[in-house]
Formats: structure tokens, sequence, C-alpha cells
């Protein structure tokens, strides 16, 4: 384990952010009336990251305008038509490794499950990455430049590429713009604030950490539905 322990450090501290100081995103949100009392509540929140960035794009476009429960059966079904067995391993459902970026673009996702737009996109995404097109997981690779690139794709909308930004960019700034549950929750808390250019002007006040002020803003809906089924 030693033997790698420098290896997985830096994708472990991307992972978790560790390198954000979280009292400088306290110092900005907290004093915030509407972000306040989620940051008192959960202080020290961060935004988890993703071990795969190009995992993750795939994982994101496949859930487009579907559940959680029919995302994670597709991405099975991808999984499986497209990666590579792990031979001996004993657990069949995770006795697979995801595919590459190449292998994505190569297979056929005939009758997967998805539109065939989607499958459009998923595929022509894998082969910008496989080509060298988009470096989604390049360290140093420009990070708005990927934005544009990523926005610029048939499929690929400003939702999308604000969550990826969040998650696989590490972008603290990041904002999923027109997310239902974060202008829900944000109506819900300040009812002044219930057209989306509203909204839109209001949170430019969390900037630099918009992505931090998302992860407190879901994480206290999760809060408050745990609490409502009695959780």
């Amino acid at each position: 384990m030693h033997r790698h322990a420098d290896e997985l450090a830096v994708p472990l501290s991307r992972l978790f952010d560790v390198h954000v100081d979280p009292h400088e995103i306290a110092r900005c949100l907290s004093h915030d009336p509407l972000l306040g009392p989620l940051v008192e509540a959960t202080p020290g929140l961060r935004v988890p990251g993703a071990w795969s960035g190009f995992e993750l794009v795939v994982r994101t476009i496949v859930g487009q305008q579907v559940s959680v429960k029919g995302a994670s059966t597709i991405m099975g079904r991808i999984v499986q038509r497209a990666g590579r067995r792990i031979d001996g391993h004993p657990h069949e459902g995770t006795a697979w490794r995801f595919p590459t970026p190449r292998e994505l673009a190569d297979a056929d996702l005939a009758q997967i499950g998805m539109p065939g737009k989607r499958v459009e996109t998923v595929q022509r995404f894998a082969h910008a990455v496989a080509t060298g097109a988009l470096p989604i997981d390049t360290p140093g690779a420009d990070r708005e430049h990927l934005k544009r690139e990523l926005l610029a794709m048939p499929g690929i909308g400003p939702w999308t590429v604000g969550y990826v930004a969040m998650r696989a960019l590490r972008d603290p700034d990041a904002w999923p713009d027109a997310d239902l549950v974060l202008m829900q929750a944000i109506a819900r808390r300040e009812p002044s604030l219930l057209k989306p250019a509203q909204q839109r002007a209001y949170v430019e006040r969390w900037r630099p950490w918009r992505a931090y002020a998302a992860m407190h803003l879901w994480n206290g809906v999760a809060l408050e539905s745990g609490l409502a089924r009695g959780g």
C-alpha cells in the first residue's frame, strides 16, 4: 500500500477538495441570511469530486430526464456492453471495468434503453475525450475551455456543464443553472426570490463559492426530506 500512497494522495485530495479552506468559505457564506443557517448546521461541508471526470460526465448525460434508478439500470447495461469483465471477480454486480473513452465511442449502444439523441451525445463526448480534443481528466487542463467545449456539444446544456464543473473540473464557483431543486429551495427560504432572474442576481453574492452554496442548499433539502419521512 505504501508504494501507491503518493499516487493516491493527489486524486484523493482532489476528490475531497481538501486544499480548500472551509473557514474562508464560511466567512463568505455564513453571514448570508439565506445560507447562514445551513452553513451553521453543517460546517465544513465540501463539494464531492469524482475519481474519473469522464465517468462522471457519462453518468450525468445518461441521467438527464430519468430517475436515479433508471439511470443506474442504463449505466449497468452500458458497462456490460462496452466495458470489460474482471476475470475471477466474486461479485457479478461489480465485476466490470468502466469502458475507456475509445471503447465507449466505438461500442454498439443500440437498444440500450436511451433515446437515440442521448446515445449520440454520450458517444460524441467519448470520442472527443478519446481523441484528446476534450482532456477532461488531464491535470492542468484549461477549465474554462473545457466548459465552453462541453456547452458547445449538442445534448449538453448549462445545467450539465455547471454540475460537471462542480464535481469533475473542481470549479468552486460553478453553479448548475436552472436546477429545479435549488430554485425551489431558494424560493422557499426567501419568498421574494420567485423568478429565475431574481435568483440569478441574488446568487451572485455567493461568488466565488457558488458550488459550495449549491451543496449547502441540496444538503438542506436532503435533511428536510429525511425529517419529513421520519428519518
